[in-house]
């Protein structure tokens, strides 16, 4: 079976550039670091200890949706690197092909399902 990267390019570039945006989106609504953002929020005299720590969930959560974010940006240019160098849609750990239904749903894979199993420790 012949995997049609140009398809799938398409598709990272698209979901790359709106990972981005999340990131962007993040990034400028919360441009300092976390320890930065705690101390600013706790050194005001009317904050109760309740709204202290809902501020540094709310900024826990969204350092943790950034990170997360990154990790995709860099998983995707790997599999359009993967796709510039014609080694798309074969698993990194076999050597198989990666199933075109993992693809289409997960389309920077760069295991096939097996592997990525045993990988998580299923």
């Amino acid at each position: 079976m012949t995997i049609d990267t140009d398809h799938f390019r398409v598709q990272l570039l698209k979901e790359r550039e709106r990972v981005q945006s999340a990131v962007t989106h993040l990034h400028s609504d919360h441009p300092g670091r976390l320890d930065e953002d705690v101390e600013e929020t706790s050194g005001a005299a009317d904050n109760h200890m309740g709204d202290l720590a809902s501020a540094t969930l709310d900024r826990e959560v969204d350092y943790t949706l950034a990170e997360n974010s990154e990790q995709v940006l860099s998983e995707i240019d790997a599999a359009l690197q993967r796709i510039a160098d014609g080694t798309y849609g074969t698993c990194g750990v076999c050597g198989k092909q990666i199933g075109a239904e993992r693809l289409e749903a997960y389309p920077w894979a760069s295991l096939c399902i097996d592997d990525a199993r045993k990988s998580e420790g299923r």
